[in-house]
């Protein structure tokens, strides 16, 4: 018998003849988040088990539950024993280690069995198993059986060799009464990478984890303003990077300073289209780091409405600068609900801490709610665009924040 845990997945198992490589990418991508060898993460029939080394210390038991809790992919996994696929060890598995454990916490008076046998060659169907195995707890520890709604639910798990062996034998079995919610979405590079423009606020760390959980890798672009202001966005984003690195592994990061761009607009357009001009600045210079980093397109935090640079008619003005698509997957949010994902994934409390924002530092009276593009354009003929682009470029700096260790 081993601790083991038993790692699920859902939305995988509709990749069809892609799931394998689905599959592979969960698998490294838990061994990148637990610290563990490729050989102690298998894939069997349906699931994946996690073998931490034999008489694991419960801090690093911990830990590791943590990082499978940020693992994009796994819908939910279970501390569970492993067993050869024989119903006596089963049997042994509930009566001197699932029961003992799970009683330390519970106190529970009603039970349910749950059995799912992957492996036909095995001598009891799962309706067999659930009859059978009910009988032992109830006759075993006195308590009563209830299918709608038990105090404890055992679920067994039967799988065959031809997924993989865990076991060290022809199949295997796991018996476990915990499910743990995993984050869901798609394991991390299973979808084309992206480029997030990454301003310190509370808005874009969130919409980066949204990519990340529908399984693209990610790279930050960061634009500030230093010297014209402090560093400290530029302090903050990194922070920030930091947390994304923990859901998305490694995180690399370009911090690009805009002031020179952003003297340009001031000294020759006028006022009311200078967050615009910025913003189409900015998606251009992005792109092209995005292009160099092999990405294929650019996310960003804006919600429909909530400044006055993410209207319709301004979003579509800043959309005509870009030759990348532009991805928003924060477009139908509202501000609560920014905030909320944000506390939850654990960005809200760097974000709110204070700084010069290299837009709102340089901001107009009244600005362009409802610009059209053509006047936009009219006022960026007024710009070197090619140079203050290349500027820009040249002068951005490159980060790589490695994945934390497992805290």
């Amino acid at each position: 018998m081993q601790q083991v845990y038993v790692v699920h997945y859902h939305e995988i198992a509709l990749k069809g003849r892609n799931r394998p490589d689905f599959l592979r990418q969960l698998q490294e991508n838990i061994c990148r988040a637990t610290g563990l060898r490729k050989g102690s993460v298998k894939i069997v029939s349906g699931r994946l088990l996690v073998r931490p080394p034999l008489n694991l210390p419960l801090e690093k038991g911990e830990k590791i539950v943590r990082a499978l809790q940020r693992t994009f992919g796994i819908s939910s996994f279970s501390p569970a024993a492993l067993v050869k696929a024989e119903y006596g060890e089963i049997v042994q598995a509930v009566k001197s280690s699932i029961v003992p454990s799970m009683e330390l916490f519970t106190k529970w008076n009603t039970f349910a069995i749950r059995a799912t046998r992957g492996d036909k060659e095995f001598s009891l169907t799962s309706k067999e198993i659930e009859v059978k195995l009910g009988d032992f707890v109830r006759e075993k520890f006195k308590k009563k059986v209830d299918l709608e709604s038990p105090d404890v639910t055992f679920y067994v798990e039967v799988f065959s060799a031809k997924g993989g062996s865990a076991s060290g034998g022809p199949g295997g079995a796991v018996v476990y009464t915990e499910k743990i919610p995993g984050p869901g979405g798609l394991p991390v590079g299973t979808q084309g990478k992206a480029a997030v423009m990454l301003s310190g606020g509370i808005d874009s760390p969130v919409a980066a984890y949204r990519i990340l959980k529908r399984g693209a890798p990610i790279v930050g672009v960061h634009f500030h303003s230093y010297p014209f202001t402090s560093r400290a966005s530029i302090d903050k984003v990194k922070e920030l990077a930091g947390v994304l690195a923990r859901y998305g592994g490694p995180f690399k990061l370009f911090l690009v300073p805009l002031t020179d761009a952003q003297k340009a607009v001031i000294q020759n357009c006028e006022e009311r289209y200078r967050v615009l001009l910025y913003r189409r600045l900015m998606v251009r210079i992005a792109q092209e780091l995005a292009r160099h980093e092999g990405a294929q397109a650019l996310v960003t935090g804006e919600a429909l409405g909530q400044v006055a640079s993410q209207t319709i008619e301004n979003i579509g003005v800043t959309d005509a600068a870009a030759t990348l698509l532009i991805l928003r997957p924060l477009i139908g949010y509202d501000k609560e609900e920014i905030i909320a994902e944000a506390k939850r994934i654990g960005t809200y409390e760097i974000s709110i801490l204070p700084h010069d924002d290299c837009c709102t530092i340089m901001m107009p009276k009244n600005p362009a709610t409802r610009a059209r593009l053509s006047d936009v354009e009219r006022e960026e003929v007024k710009l070197e665009v090619s140079r203050l682009i290349d500027n820009a470029l040249e002068c951005a700096e490159l980060i790589t924040l490695p994945s934390p260790p497992l805290s």
